[in-house]
């Protein structure tokens, strides 16, 4: 297959705590939900001259030849989702874009470019676009003006400092707060991926695989044996840059830790760091079945495969 390196703006656009509407709603109404945004999200990308390159769960990715056309997009977005209310509800989106050299291989794009677009989408908060210096470098001058400041940081993959910007699209800026560049800010580390391992299949959780359920139930991406295990025993979740064990069974989920210590999440939840392991519905002292791994793997959350 052919490469080729190219420069673009690459935006990706999130629908935020889509898993809140699965959760109140059900699976089908939230579907639809879902699917309307995409749809309305898809139309504004390509009037503004951009390409779908693909869609990730609950977020678009997508490519542009020139900034102006990326920061119009995003904008018009933000605008559609809160004017059209899809299912009558108030959906917000956060987004992320930076313009640089990508590498085109078919239809799809990979590279530092790529990455940073990511990473910049998981930190911004919702109603937000965040993009670099770079891309605004190559904004024409009236849209500078939409450009507000409000982070230094070192990206992943690069030696030099970057100010990370917000796209003001709202008429209404009264709300939106000041940023001092005095002090020092910095966007959340990328702490890298999650590795979880029962028997000989390993499963890695990261910006393009954010959710992992175990339990006996088929349905679950993870089966287990263990009898005191429930059928949808627990949730694994990435949140921005961390991981997040949700139990949600009977029994419990026995979790021990690097340093040896059995800790207890019973319908609650925990933050998984370095590495472990999880018995689920009774301790691996007492015999449990089926002990599940999990390590942190050091590469980018946010490397797009």
């Amino acid at each position: 297959m052919a490469r080729e390196t190219q420069h673009m703006a690459v935006l990706f656009a999130d629908i935020s705590d889509s898993s809140y509407l699965y959760k109140t709603l059900g699976d089908v109404p939230a579907r639809g939900i879902v699917n309307s945004c995409l749809a309305l999200m898809s139309g504004v990308v390509v009037r503004f001259k951009g390409r779908i390159i693909k869609t990730i769960g609950d977020e678009i990715m997508c490519a542009f030849a020139r900034s102006d056309d990326a920061v119009l997009a995003a904008s018009e977005i933000q605008v559609q989702i809160e004017a059209k209310r899809p299912g009558d509800r108030r959906i917000k989106i956060h987004s992320g874009l930076h313009y640089g050299p990508v590498l085109v291989e078919g239809n799809d794009i990979f590279g530092y470019t790529v990455n940073a677009a990511a990473y910049l989408t998981a930190v911004a908060a919702p109603d937000q676009i965040l993009t670099t210096d770079a891309t605004e470098r190559a904004l024409a001058p009236e849209l500078r003006t939409c450009v507000r400041p409000v982070f230094r940081v070192v990206l992943k993959g690069s030696d030099e400092e970057s100010t990370i910007s917000q796209v003001v699209w709202q008429k209404d800026t009264a709300a939106i707060t000041n940023v001092s560049l005095g002090a020092q800010r910095l966007i959340p580390g990328d702490e890298g991926s999650l590795k979880v391992t029962l028997g000989t299949r390993t499963v890695r959780l990261d910006h393009a695989n954010r959710t992992l359920t175990i339990g006996r139930g088929s349905e679950c991406d993870l089966v287990v044996t263990e009898l005191f295990a429930s059928r949808q025993h627990l949730r694994i979740r990435l949140l921005r840059t961390h991981f997040y064990l949700f139990d949600q069974s009977i029994n419990g989920t026995f979790v021990t830790l690097d340093n040896g210590k059995e800790v207890q999440v019973l319908r609650g939840e925990l933050l998984l760091e370095g590495s472990g392991s999880l018995a689920l519905g009774r301790s691996a002292r007492e015999g449990a079945a089926d002990i599940v791994s999990f390590a942190r793997d050091r590469r980018s959350i946010y490397r797009v495969a």
